[in-house]
């Protein structure tokens, strides 16, 4: 992580009320190294689907704790680890500083309007802690995290997994060897994904196995539906984000990582007249990030769903990309998605060698936080990055929903948007018993 990168982070942490901190390198790890050899004592937050990917990712380690709101799920899940504790709710352990004592560490797979208190909770006692994308429902609550990161010496990683892939790094590398030139505008479509709504669920009792309660946690009480629980929330705004949260983090990932963004100044979102309650089937934001260092302006325009780049992609003969990150630079243009990258036009693919390797293999995603836990070093995705990514990926919703076709400017360090109606949407109240 570059030096201006690391002063910008704590010099907006500590804007949003964080303590104040001289710079990244002033915190210091709350917990001693250990051994490579020696298992880290972890407590795991949902436990299916994304979780259960999770689990299988930190199996090598000590599962202590398995923690889920579904019975069903958190039995099935321990049979495989016959020795951990089985619980549903989790703030019986986080709120409880002996229970606390057993643990070095926190994996939280829950769905997004859940990831933010047991996260929180963990690193208000100095416990490292790996969560699921997009790291929380909400911009405040992000920052928040970071704060609480930094303050605490914790190891943090985003479950972004695909930053892991050699296909993104040698992308990295090109673009900024200068692959297609000076780099002033990037287009990232995800058009294969479609997590909208266009009505709410039927609703229907809730099963015995769940508890519904906890699995609602800081939302307001509404009845059970098989339409929440145990997949399609993310449908729902009082739960998930759409297609953008879903999926931006992963595909805006790349063009963060390879032009070294950190947070807009200003952005217009636009689409379907917004539901209260539904995600729509499509939306696009543009994003200006300015000038910083020897990097230019950045234009970035994000299109999800039904909403899809189409001049964009027909003038480069691209049509049959359902996803990808366009990068446009002035010497030529680089596609990518997750497993595979193309350069054009033809003459500029014909003319660039690829530069040596630079980036290091990753041992994987998981692998990378477990070893950065014991060596107290930080990933690839630690909150430093995950979190001025989240904040970007959440404002396309907050300026969608709140303000649908304004340009609307952002002060990252106030974290504060110029409209009362989209900067009402950076914060979402909790009930009772699932405020920090």
């Amino acid at each position: 992580m570059t030096s201006s990168r690391r002063t910008f982070l704590v010099a907006t942490a500590a804007s949003a009320g964080a303590m104040v901190l001289p710079s990244c390198q002033t915190a210091r790890p709350a917990r001693p190294k250990k051994p490579l050899d020696q298992k880290l004592r972890l407590m795991v937050v949902g436990v299916a689907g994304r979780g259960g990917d999770n689990l299988a990712g930190v199996a090598s380690e000590d599962i202590t704790i398995l923690c889920d709101v579904d019975r069903r799920h958190l039995e099935a899940a321990g049979k495989n680890f016959p020795n951990a504790r089985l619980v549903a709710d989790y703030r019986t352990i986080l709120n409880d500083p002996a229970e606390v004592a057993k643990l070095d560490g926190v994996v939280v797979s829950t769905p997004d309007h859940t990831h933010y208190l047991p996260a929180l909770l963990a690193m208000q006692h100095g416990l490292d802690v790996y969560c699921e994308k997009p790291l929380t429902q909400t911009v405040a609550q992000a920052r928040s995290l970071l704060t609480t990161a930094i303050a605490n010496g914790c190891v943090t990683q985003m479950g972004t997994q695909i930053h892991a892939n050699r296909n993104y790094h040698r992308v990295v590398e090109a673009i900024q060897a200068g692959v297609v030139g000076t780099v002033r505008e990037v287009i990232v479509f995800v058009n294969g994904t479609d997590w909208s709504a266009e009505k709410l669920p039927d609703t229907a009792p809730a099963p015995e196995y769940l508890a519904w309660d906890l699995w609602l946690g800081p939302t307001a009480a509404r009845d059970f539906s098989a339409g929440y629980h145990p997949a399609a929330w993310r449908r729902y705004w009082a739960f998930g984000g759409g297609t953008t949260a879903d999926m931006a983090c992963h595909f805006v990932d790349l063009a963060f990582w390879a032009l070294d963004l950190d947070a807009p100044t200003s952005l217009q979102a636009d689409g379907p007249e917004p539901d209260p309650e539904c995600a729509p089937k499509g939306l696009h934001c543009e994003y200006a990030f300015p000038p910083r260092g020897q990097r230019q302006a950045v234009t970035l325009r994000w299109h999800a769903g039904n909403d899809r780049p189409e001049a964009a992609l027909t003038e480069r003969g691209l049509q049959g990309w359902r996803n990808g990150v366009l990068f446009l630079g002035d010497e030529g243009w680089l596609i990518s998605n997750y497993d595979k990258f193309e350069v054009g036009p033809a003459a500029r693919k014909e003319a660039w060698k690829a530069p040596a390797e630079s980036i290091p293999d990753s041992p994987g995603h998981h692998a990378e936080w477990i070893r950065c836990c014991k060596e107290r070093t930080q990933p690839s995705c630690s909150f430093a990055y995950a979190v001025p990514l989240t904040e970007t990926v959440l404002l396309a919703n907050v300026a969608f929903r709140g303000a649908r076709g304004q340009r609307l400017q952002w002060n990252s360090a106030a974290m504060q948007l110029d409209q009362a109606a989209a900067n009402a949407l950076l914060r979402l109240p909790a009930r009772d018993g699932f405020s920090a």
